[in-house]
C-alpha cells in the first residue's frame, strides 16, 4: 500500500504564492504519470495539474500560467508550484497518479484570503 504524503499548504493572501510537494514511495516513481488535485468544500476532487515519465505537463484551464507541476525523480518528489493564488484556489490538494491508482493520502490544506 502506497502512502503518499503531501505537505506545503497553509495560509496565504491572494496573490501570494506556495509550494506543495508530495514524496511517493517506491521504486518505479520515475515511469509513472503524476498529478496534483484539489477538493474544495461541498465540491467534487479535480486534477489541477499532470506530469507524466517525460516531464510533458497539463494543467486546468483555470490554473494554466499561474501554477507549475514539476518532479525530481532522484527524491520520488512531485511539486506544485502556485502563484497569484486567487481565493477560489481554496481547497485541498492531493497528489495520486495520474489515473488516482494509489490510496489517497490525507491532502494539504490551502486557503487563499482575499
Amino acid at each position: 500500500q502506497v502512502q503518499l504524503q503531501e505537505s506545503g499548504g497553509g495560509l496565504v493572501q491572494a496573490g501570494g504564492s506556495l509550494r506543495l510537494s508530495c514524496v511517493v514511495p517506491g521504486s518505479i516513481f520515475s515511469l509513472i504519470s503524476m498529478a496534483w488535485y484539489r477538493q474544495a468544500p461541498g465540491m467534487q476532487r479535480e486534477l489541477v495539474a499532470s506530469i507524466d515519465s517525460t516531464s510533458r505537463t497539463t494543467y486546468a484551464d483555470s490554473v494554466k500560467g499561474r501554477f507549475t507541476i514539476s518532479r525530481d525523480n532522484d527524491k520520488n518528489t512531485v511539486h506544485l508550484q502556485m502563484n497569484s493564488l486567487k481565493p477560489e484556489d481554496t481547497g485541498v490538494y492531493y497528489c495520486n497518479t495520474a489515473y488516482g491508482t494509489y490510496s489517497w493520502g490525507q491532502g494539504t490544506q490551502v486557503t487563499v484570503s482575499s
